[in-house]
């Protein structure tokens, strides 16, 4: 059984400090690993960075991160990433990093996705330089995270994990205002995430959404913007080999039992 901790949306900043760490300090007891699902900061500051690198440093769990726009707002994120590389955290965007947890190969595919609509109701790449140019950056965060997932699965991972900050899927949305789903996410990141296969696909972003959804082809979404999830972190059970039990959270985290897709 692995136990993933997953968390986004924490906006932190110089006067957040410490906030997070005591319920940090448990995931050795709780999780085997933490992933972070973007918009660490509030307005994508070096010094903000700094502040969330501190907050997970020495952790005994590894940390896997994507960023989210807030993360972008001060077109500082190479600094951002680099704060956080410096405390262990490993920050994807169209890449993958295999983790052995216990002895289970586990692989987590991240990109911070953007922005286009869902099926039916989405932009496309037509008309105005502008309009391709977004629909086509949403479409390489999508692709860059299907890559991954394949290059995971080729390398022999028993779990796959997809981590966006936008959503792959509606379902999570509920409860925000349906004007701005197509700011939400993109259907594109939920047909990478089938096309290659995963066991788990975690985002943030909505805050006003639903933790629980699922893909077209079955595999289990969960928004763990910590708004949602109003906790330091949500925890989730995977098992490579069978159905893995619902297991009663602490007031910490959540359990959430889940079977591999």
């Amino acid at each position: 059984m692995i136990r993933v901790a997953a968390v986004g949306d924490i906006h932190l900043g110089p006067g957040s400090a410490g906030r997070l760490r005591p319920a940090f300090d448990t995931l050795g007891d709780c999780a085997d690993l933490l992933l972070l699902a973007g918009d660490l900061t509030r307005h994508g500051t070096p010094e903000e960075a700094r502040v969330v690198a501190r907050e997970v440093s020495g952790l005994p769990v590894p940390v896997v991160a994507v960023l989210g726009n807030h993360d972008y707002q001060s077109d500082q994120q190479d600094l951002v990433v680099r704060e956080l590389a410096e405390e262990g955290v490993r920050v994807l965007e169209g890449e993958g990093v295999v983790l052995d947890l216990d002895g289970t190969r586990v692989g987590v595919a991240g990109t911070k996705g953007f922005c286009g609509g869902f099926a039916g109701r989405s932009a496309s790449e037509f008309g105005e330089p502008e309009m391709k140019a977004f629909i086509r950056y949403t479409r390489s965060c999508a692709d860059g995270l299907g890559r991954a997932l394949r290059e995971l699965r080729a390398d022999g991972c028993a779990l796959r994990i997809a981590l966006t900050h936008f959503s792959p899927v509606t379902d999570t949305l509920a409860g925000e205002p349906l004007e701005i789903y197509p700011f939400l996410g993109s259907y594109l990141l939920a047909e990478a995430v089938d096309e290659a296969g995963a066991d788990l696909a975690v985002h943030g972003h909505a805050h006003a959404g639903t933790e629980h959804g699922v893909t077209a082809g079955g595999v289990r979404v969960r928004n763990v913007a910590m708004p949602v999830i109003d906790r330091a972190f949500a925890l989730y059970h995977l098992s490579p080999h069978e159905a893995s039990a619902l297991v009663t959270g602490s007031g910490v985290a959540r359990s959430d039992g889940l079977r591999p897709g």
